[in-house]
């Protein structure tokens, strides 16, 4: 059983008011108005080819750059047809002059930001290790993922986050992971009432939603490998109280 320091090692998601406005926020009502086109009652990005394989963050608190990654892969699958992992470990050596702290947590914005001025290379080149005392490896020729900026999604409207993901694509996000019952969550629809939707401490993809026996839900992909939840993943309960914070820091990017 993991202690509580030890826990907190697998989050790393830091709201740093400082970042949290370089990218614009989206208008909700564009948001609503793609939405109404596509009419989807239920989305899954995982079976149709935005997302790779469940990755694993091991003991450093990076899930802030996994939850970047993400994200990008998917719009660059968007864009291109071609689903090619990212480097996370970019992320975490290279982005620190962009405020992010490597194993010890950043907010994903920052992340953002360093992609928005260097590009990213893909896993295959920059493997990950799950340490951050090495230095920064990042060659600009090697880079395959460009970003041109990056949106906010209005804070804590689950309405223009489902709109979101159901027009845009994967979306990075921020939750309050802090309940034991997070960590040892196996399967079923998430429902934690004492988690906040204002103490954000892990970051998350958010990769679709649906609806079982009447009960919305969100799916989350998260990076602790696929021993944790239902494979990697988890199904957290959309219910337009913005539980757990899942649409309190909310942004995609633009390729």
């Amino acid at each position: 059983m993991q202690t509580r320091q030890e826990y907190q090692v697998l989050q790393g998601a830091v709201i740093n008011p400082q970042f949290a406005k370089r990218g614009k926020e989206v208008s909700a009502r564009r948001l609503r108005y793609n939405a109404k086109k596509r009419d989807a009652g239920f989305v899954d990005y995982r079976n149709m080819g935005y997302v790779t394989e469940i990755k694993d963050q091991g003991y450093c608190g990076s899930c802030w750059a996994f939850s970047t990654t993400g994200a990008i892969e998917g719009q660059i699958f968007k864009k291109t047809g071609h689903l090619v992992s990212l480097s996370e470990q970019n992320l975490v050596d290279c982005s620190k002059p962009y405020g992010t702290h490597g194993c010890n947590g950043a907010w994903m914005a920052n992340a953002y930001d360093y992609v928005l001025s260097n590009g990213l290379q893909a896993t295959d080149t920059y493997p990950y290790t799950s340490v951050d005392t090495q230095p920064c490896f990042y060659d600009s020729r090697l880079a395959i993922a460009h970003i041109r900026d990056y949106r906010f999604i209005p804070k804590g409207d689950e309405q223009a986050l489902a709109d979101a993901v159901a027009t845009v694509g994967p979306i990075t996000v921020a939750i309050d992971a802090d309940q034991s019952s997070f960590l040892f969550y196996s399967s079923g629809i998430y429902d934690e009432p004492n988690c906040s939707p204002d103490h954000l401490s892990h970051a998350v993809l958010l990769v679709g939603y649906g609806s079982e026996e009447g009960q919305d839900y969100w799916i989350i992909k998260n990076s602790w490998g696929t021993s944790w939840g239902e494979g990697g993943y988890m199904r957290m309960i959309r219910n337009g109280r913005n539980t757990c914070g899942i649409a309190s820091y909310a942004l995609y990017p633009v390729v």
